[in-house]
Order: C-alpha cells, then sequence, then structure tokens
C-alpha cells in the first residue's frame, strides 16, 4: 500500500487543524488519561478537574485510510505536527470540539498544548509512551453530558483531529516545494519498514 505524507498548504483556501473530536477509536492509537485532584480546605474534598490528557498528532505514524478506490496510510512529519499546534491557536481553535466527528459539543476547551521534547516530558509521568515530536493536549471538560455519558464511562478514550492537508506528492507536481523526493522516498521505506515490524493495525 501506498504511504503519502500530508503536509499543510497555508496557500490553500482551508488548511491545518480546525477541530479535535472526542472519539472511540483513535486513528493515531493513543489513549488519553482523566486526571483528579484533591483539595484541602477546612475538610478534605475530592474533586475532579475533568481534564483529559492525550496525543492530538504522533509524527511518523503511519495511519490505515481507505477509499473507494484504494487502501493506503498517511503520515505526519515533525515540522507539520508542530506548525499544526501553531496554526491550531492563531486560528483561536482552543474550544472547537466534536464527538465522533460528528456532534458539534461546547463546554470543551484545551488548557495546555506542548510538543514533547525529550524523555522527561510531562506525559510520561501518566504514562503516555509517546515519541519525540508528539504534539500533546489538556482538555477541560466542563460539559456534565459529556463527561458522565462519554469520558467516565469510557466511551470516548482519545482525540483526532479534524481539518485540512495537502498530499506533498501531489502538491510538489503542482507547484515547487522545498523537497527532497529522494529523501522523501526514504523516508516511506523506513515507515514501511516500521509497520511491518511492528504490524501497526490503527481503526479510522
Amino acid at each position: 500500500m501506498n504511504i503519502i505524507e500530508l503536509i499543510i498548504d497555508e496557500e490553500a483556501e482551508l488548511y491545518g487543524v480546525d477541530a479535535l473530536s472526542l472519539v472511540e477509536h483513535p486513528a493515531i492509537e493513543s489513549d488519553w488519561v482523566a486526571m483528579k485532584s484533591q483539595e484541602f480546605t477546612f475538610k478534605t474534598q475530592d474533586e475532579e478537574k475533568r481534564i483529559v490528557m492525550g496525543a492530538a498528532l504522533i509524527p511518523d505514524k503511519p495511519i490505515y485510510r481507505k477509499s473507494e478506490e484504494e487502501e493506503y496510510y498517511v503520515y505526519f512529519s515533525k515540522k507539520t505536527v508542530r506548525r499544526a499546534m501553531e496554526l491550531y491557536f492563531k486560528n483561536g481553535n482552543q474550544a472547537n470540539a466534536t464527538l465522533e466527528h460528528e456532534h458539534t459539543i461546547n463546554g470543551l476547551h484545551l488548557v495546555e498544548s506542548w510538543i514533547v521534547e525529550g524523555e522527561q516530558d510531562k506525559s510520561r509521568m501518566y504514562g503516555l509512551e509517546v515519541p519525540v515530536g508528539t504534539w500533546m493536549v489538556s482538555m477541560k471538560v466542563e460539559n456534565d453530558a459529556i463527561w458522565e455519558k462519554f469520558v467516565k464511562e469510557g466511551s470516548v478514550k482519545g482525540f483526532s483531529i479534524e481539518g485540512y492537508f495537502a498530499n506533498k506528492f501531489e502538491l510538489s507536481q503542482q507547484k515547487p516545494i522545498t523537497s527532497d523526493l529522494e529523501l522523501l522516498t526514504d523516508i516511506e521505506k523506513e515507515l514501511a519498514i516500521d509497520y511491518l515490524k511492528n504490524r501497526i493495525t490503527s481503526k479510522d
């Protein structure tokens, strides 16, 4: 199957990530963790923060896709992952959220966002083993129905992005871009080898 790199074409009418969706089966195969805290006032109280933390985008990870014509894999480079995060905030999309890519939901917004830089990353504290270059987010869930019926019950387990990306190879046929096609082939080979070794299975 083909392995296609997706990039952000900032000259297009629509580009980048518009929203984050709460889904049962994240395409990037990375579940979140829900965090709680204890607040001590005059007496001990347990109070839920209602925050979920997880990966929004993982670089260089083949993600399975299927169209009417073919089956293929797509992936995002570290550079594209970082730019997607930057544009998400630049365009003011922090409170844009959907449920299973079908229903727009209110009362959710990002409270943290960062790119994993090394082994001492905060995500490791919560048992999330993601590679360097991953876009991590923490989302506050103030919507009671979403928290009680979906997050706490485990009906949704992770994030999935919604946005507009371009096929790097097809774009290169239309206009010149600063890339080395030979290098792109090497990256595709590495991803294919990684897929065969780890037998990655990713649900849409």
